[in-house]
């Protein structure tokens, strides 16, 4: 089934490969890849890095239980999803299914290569509707890639894993969920369906939850016949090895990490009702995500009073059902505690 998904040419792929693609272990010389012997740096950086991140994966299934032969590290989660769209989907003639509001990006790079997204909007409660979603996937023809971002940016909803799993049985394509919020969140991994389920991948990142956004390292979990299409589409060297020893080190503190995203959950919960008592808030959303949603008298106006104050919060206006919403990541306390003053103080007069 997975293989008739895949565009032929992908499939037809001979992938480019390098000589340490027959090797494995430590060799004494390496002469095969025309690098420059010298290094001027401690950490040897004169070496390709390893293409396949094994050392990256083995780490990645010790600590956090992503399986190894079902891993694939990408630069960044957005290489990931540049990389399935192109897989799955024939330009100018297969679709995306989007969920509306999400992830802007997931539309950008179909628009980069030229695939069609169909959006199905979620209800105004951001619950997703069924009876619209079945409508579109009986209806719409050459459909081949569906988007859940689990906990969702920007309204931080987490969907419920039955309910994704509803999602996979009904949809004959392949359905890719986005968590790269999911340590924030009580729902559990969709990870553990992929078992069950040969038309799911699952997105994970060190961006969010493990505060790494600035290394580049998103994972991508699925069966091992689309870890093989992915690995023998990708860049050859797509990782670099900097990512890949700081990926390293990042896990090795896993255990802390998991206690700051504790307090970074504690903190959320706290501020979601500190917000709730500011005048200028008319909403506060529930989030399972690191960040909230608030709708206010006016976003724009707030905005600017907050950049005047040198703060930097997103405004959501131009979503969906999200009119005059801002979107706060939850930062240290002495952050959170700043733009929560802010906007405490702001007085506003519709000209």
């Amino acid at each position: 089934m997975i293989r008739d998904l895949i565009r032929q040419n992908i499939r037809d792929l001979s992938p480019y490969s390098c000589a340490r693609d027959e090797f494995s272990g430590v060799a004494e010389i390496y002469l095969d890849a025309n690098e420059n012997y010298k290094t001027y740096s401690i950490n040897d950086y004169n070496r390709y890095p390893d293409p396949h991140c094994t050392l990256l994966r083995e780490k990645l299934d010790e600590k956090l239980g992503l399986p190894f032969s079902k891993t694939v590290i990408g630069n960044g989660s957005d290489e990931l999803i540049d990389n399935l769209i192109r897989t799955f989907c024939e330009p100018k003639e297969d679709k995306i299914i989007i969920m509306n509001p999400t992830y802007g990006a997931y539309k950008v790079f179909a628009d980069i290569n030229n695939v069609e997204t169909v959006f199905v909007n979620y209800k105004p409660s951001f619950e997703i509707d069924f009876e619209l979603l079945r409508t579109v996937i009986s209806k719409e023809k050459n459909l081949k890639i569906l988007f859940i971002c689990s906990p969702n940016n920007p309204t931080g909803k987490a969907e419920n894993y039955k309910t994704i799993e509803e999602i996979i049985k009904i949809f004959n394509g392949i359905v890719i969920v986005d968590e790269a919020y999911g340590e924030f969140s009580e729902q559990k991994s969709c990870v553990e369906l992929i078992s069950k389920y040969d038309n799911l991948v699952v997105l994970k990142t060190l961006s969010k939850c493990f505060a790494a956004a600035g290394i580049r390292a998103g994972i991508m979990v699925a069966n091992e016949e689309i870890v093989k299409v992915i690995n023998n589409m990708k860049a050859p060297y797509n990782v670099s090895a900097s990512t890949q020893k700081e990926a390293l080190n990042i896990l090795e503190k896993s255990e802390q990490i998991f206690r700051q995203r504790d307090e970074i959950i504690e903190r959320r919960n706290r501020y979601i009702k500190k917000f709730e008592t500011l005048d200028f808030v008319k909403k506060v959303y529930k989030s399972s995500a690191n960040f909230i949603l608030l709708e206010v008298i006016d976003s724009g106006y707030l905005c600017k009073k907050l950049q005047n104050d040198k703060i930097i919060i997103r405004n959501r206006t131009k979503d969906l059902y999200l009119k005059n919403c801002v979107r706060i990541t939850i930062g240290s306390e002495e952050e959170c505690l700043a733009v929560y003053n802010a906007i405490k103080e702001v007085t506003y007069e519709k000209e």
